[in-house]
């Protein structure tokens, strides 16, 4: 008995101790700032992760920009950058040629049906 009554009396003090309430809070303090929180831990661990996807996002949108704006120079300077641009993407001829667009694709030409008679 006198073991157990040793073991209550020891709890009793410690549970009593300012510093182990002291302690306890501090725990849980941390706890709820690291785990729990909107701004713990994790989370801006998580906010960096996407900080650096975005600035990944922002310097190709940057070199694209770039890029259009040399360009966009590009055709203010020279009439001969303009007529390329409408004859690669528009299709667009002077009056003299003939286009020719030849395709890459795999498709099987379907069978010509001659719907016109010899007379």
């Amino acid at each position: 008995m006198k073991v157990v009554d040793r073991i209550k009396t020891f709890a009793l003090k410690v549970w009593r101790s300012q510093a182990l309430k002291y302690a306890v809070v501090c725990i849980l303090g941390v706890l709820i700032v690291g785990f729990i929180d909107d701004n713990s831990v994790m989370s801006h661990l998580k906010n960096q992760h996407r900080i650096g996807e975005l600035q990944e996002e922002i310097d190709k949108y940057n070199a694209e920009f770039r890029r259009d704006q040399a360009q966009i120079r590009e055709l203010d300077r020279n009439p001969k950058a303009i007529e390329k641009i409408a004859r690669e993407r528009y299709y667009m001829k002077a009056d003299d040629e003939d286009i020719f667009i030849l395709s890459d694709d795999d498709r099987t030409p379907n069978s010509i049906v001659d719907n016109e008679t010899a007379e």
